[in-house]
């Protein structure tokens, strides 16, 4: 069964909403370079609400060690995902959390470092040059045929909306689907419409 996780919830409304829908886990954005970024003492609020079955993502980038752990025992987040420059050394500083790497995909280059990392799971997304996540764009997919044994789980993302997603999942045969900016009327406003659709799409796939 392809999980699903909607990304980038900036407000109570929208979290709501989107858990009738039953996403397998929600993530928030503690960058504040990001469109999507929310603070942490807001999110914890929202997450007070959001049903147990929800997992709660916390989305860092670059961030100090102190920090993360705070915001994640705070808020009682569930799993983390780093979309920085985390070294392999600093993913192994959290045994207390389930750990997602991401990878941002240019080429096969980006994938070189892939096994120097022991976490969790790996969170492949589009590059682009100073953009952490919620690109809205493809990538090429081929790169990835060839990277599941070498993964425990694997999150696929990047410019993933209802129609792509079946072939995504046809050719990578992800764990999980991440998606953010196309669910979205605008950068941190979520669609209820295209959230509903991208969520039915992959349930109906699964039956």
């Amino acid at each position: 069964m392809v999980r699903v996780k909607i990304c980038g919830i900036t407000n109570l409304e929208d979290a709501l909403k989107v858990a009738k829908f039953k996403p397998d886990a929600m993530g928030f954005v503690f960058y504040k370079k990001s469109p999507r970024y929310i603070k942490p003492e807001r999110a914890k609020g929202i997450i007070r609400r959001i049903p147990a079955s929800i997992k709660k993502v916390g989305v860092f980038v670059n961030e100090r060690e102190g920090n993360i752990k705070y915001i994640a025992k705070n808020l009682k987040l569930d799993i983390l995902q780093f979309h920085g420059s985390e070294s392999p050394e600093f993913c192994k500083r959290f045994k207390n959390y389930k750990i997602i790497k991401a990878l941002r995909i240019k080429d096969k280059n980006s994938l070189k470092d892939l096994k120097k990392y022991s976490v969790w799971a790996f969170l492949f997304d589009s590059y682009q040059k100073n953009l952490y996540g919620g690109t809205g764009k493809k990538f090429n997919w081929e790169i990835l045929r060839d990277v599941k044994p070498h993964c425990k789980n694997i999150f696929l993302s990047g410019g993933l909306d209802a129609k792509s997603v079946k072939e995504a999942i046809k050719l990578i045969k992800p764990n999980w689907v991440d998606v953010s900016s196309s669910v979205e009327i605008k950068p941190g406003k979520k669609d209820y419409k295209k959230a509903k659709k991208f969520i039915d799409t992959i349930r109906k796939k699964d039956r």
